[in-house]
């Protein structure tokens, strides 16, 4: 959900900088289908329907999958502005997700601050005593009060601050010659 507030945010970032909405069509995300294959296989995956039919061990190994599929997606893009921030955060996620047997670590106060509950069936976030990597787990909560409150790493962050740099650059055009691009800095 946490990306759900990048994307307005980095319109409006891309009109006060002068951009317009339209340069986004110049946008060449490819293999776009990929990430988007893996997103809606998360939703899926982590919708009440598919709680009562995936099991844990199943649903750790499609969540793992879709993750990385989604990661491949963002890698194959690095020449884009912003999106390396974005594989940062991405790749921070998988890792925190595969040192914890195919979930995404969370805490107690977490929950407690978005207002959610540790849910008996699958979730991309659950509760794990002494999670491994830490740090780069769900340990961050948006308020109960904020619509679509939920929990977030450090790498939904690098995520959200990625795709809010993409948005802007791309309203304004640039997509060629960005700081956060790889080869632009050889």
């Amino acid at each position: 959900m946490f990306i759900l507030y990048a994307i307005p945010l980095g319109v409006v970032a891309g009109y006060l900088v002068g951009g317009r909405l339209e340069r986004l069509a110049d946008l060449d995300f490819r293999w776009g289908w990929l990430a988007m294959a893996g997103l809606l296989i998360q939703v899926l995956l982590f919708s009440e329907a598919a709680s009562g039919i995936v099991g844990r061990d199943l649903g750790a190994m499609i969540y793992v999958a879709s993750t990385a599929a989604v990661l491949v997606a963002v890698i194959r893009n690095l020449r884009l502005p912003g999106v390396v921030l974005v594989a940062l955060g991405a790749a921070g996620n998988l890792a925190a997700i595969l040192a914890n047997g195919g979930v995404m670590p969370t805490t107690e106060a977490a929950l407690a601050s978005a207002g959610l509950e540790d849910r008996a069936g699958l979730s991309n976030s659950a509760i794990v005593a002494d999670p491994a990597l830490a740090p780069l787990t769900d340990v961050f909560a948006l308020p109960a009060w904020v619509p679509l409150a939920n929990v977030f790493s450090i790498g939904d962050v690098l995520i959200g601050l990625g795709v809010v740099v993409l948005l802007a650059a791309g309203m304004r055009g640039q997509l060629e010659d960005s700081p956060l691009r790889p080869e632009a800095s050889t």
